[in-house]
């Protein structure tokens, strides 16, 4: 009995960490010199294409300058590199299978049960932040994270921050 209730509980934390925590991936271009990169600007045209509001553009470039700031970069007029966003919506699925089988006797006579599927969905986004070289124009460094969204306008500058933290936690890469 006790270890039922250990697995229910250890399977509700799971379900609720595993909610909050946002899911990251990075790329880059093996060749470029990271070490190189001081200063950084916005690429406006980038930014400007974001499918968002203009709030949470705000939000997400706030975020940026906060990180970019701890990582000893400087935003300048004649940048090192271009930060250009990215963002997509979707709504994740969940379906949950109580499958089970059982009999009992009741009012009516003996009977059968069986199990449910249990459906649910969240919203859910992934926020792009690309890297290139100012001077090249090319691609550099590519981050992405996912995770659940929220409405919540009081939690959405913490939501952001957390997105933000996590995929540039990964910039610059670790040269293997």
């Amino acid at each position: 009995m006790k270890t039922i209730k250990l697995l229910s509980f250890l399977l509700i934390i799971a379900s609720l960490t595993s909610c909050s925590s946002v899911r990251v991936n990075a790329d880059y271009d093996k060749k470029a010199n990271f070490g190189s990169y001081h200063s950084y600007a916005y690429l406006k045209s980038g930014v400007d294409q974001a499918q968002i509001s203009d709030l949470d553009k705000k939000r997400i470039l706030y975020a940026i300058d906060d990180v970019m700031a701890t990582k000893g970069f400087s935003k300048s007029e004649n940048p090192d590199v271009l930060v250009s966003i990215f963002t997509k919506e979707s709504e994740r699925v969940d379906v949950y299978n109580n499958v089970g089988f059982g009999w009992g006797v009741g009012w009516g006579g003996p009977y059968w049960g069986v199990g449910y599927n249990n459906v649910s969905t969240t919203p859910e986004g992934t926020l792009f932040i690309d890297f290139v070289d100012a001077k090249t124009k090319e691609l550099i460094w590519q981050g992405q994270g996912t995770g659940y969204l929220t409405q919540n306008v009081d939690k959405k500058d913490e939501r952001i921050m957390q997105f933000v933290n996590k995929i540039l936690a990964q910039y610059p890469p670790e040269k293997k």
